[in-house]
Parts: C-alpha cells; structure tokens; sequence
C-alpha cells in the first residue's frame, strides 16, 4: 500500500508543475540576490547566441552551450552552499570559511573550465 501511494506521488502531473515553480523561484531568488549570478547570466546571454553561431556541429555547440550552464549551475550550488552556512550563523568559524571557500573553488573551476572549452573548440577552427 504504501508502494502505491509513492508511486502515484511521482507520476502526479501537479508534483511536476510545483517542482518547476521551486525552480523558476529559485533562479529569482539568485538573480535577485546574487551579484556573480547576474553576470554570469549576463555573460551567458552574450555568449551563448555566439556559441550556437561559431560552433560547426551540434557536438560544438553542445560544447560551447554546456561549459556556459555550468557556470550558472555551479554558481547555483555554491550560492546554495552560502545560505545554508549563513543560516547556520553569521558568526566566522572554519569549517563555514572551508564551505564558502570551496564553493568558490567550484565556481572559479566551472569558469576555467568554460573558458579552456571555447579556446579548445574555436582553436580548431
């Protein structure tokens, strides 16, 4: 019995559409808060209409697309990692300042990343 009701939780069209508007407020709550998340999608606005025109194959595209989403989905994360430390408390202590930092890490490894990508890609043109 209680198989089928987790099973009817999943395939409920509603759980889809409310995990969608978590989503959408999500992204708001970054845009709206989150300096770096700004212009990251500022740079992925600029970008990405830009990768789409150079790459020479989906597989390019896919490439040149993919290294710029990265970028925000890592931000997403690293933001997420900040607020949950934050709501822990304000107060330093190493292991917040070990979080954030790696965090950071990510951040600045999905950029290099995304940056090695387009050099790699656009060079062999």
């Amino acid at each position: 019995m209680r198989f089928r009701k987790t099973q009817q939780r999943v395939t409920d069209p509603g759980r889809v559409m409310r995990a969608a508007g978590y989503s959408l407020s999500g992204l708001r709550a970054a845009f709206r808060t989150e300096a770096a998340f700004r212009q990251e999608v500022i740079v992925f606005a600029l970008l990405a209409p830009l990768g789409l025109w150079l790459g020479r194959d989906g597989v390019e595209r896919a490439l040149l697309l993919g290294s710029l989403f990265q970028v925000l989905i890592v931000e997403l994360l690293n933001s997420a990692v900040e607020a949950a430390v934050d709501r822990v408390g304000r107060k330093w202590h190493e292991l917040a300042g070990r979080a954030k930092d790696m965090g950071s890490a990510a951040v600045a490894l999905a950029v290099l990343l995304a940056a090695l990508t387009w050099v790699l890609v656009l060079a062999d043109h």
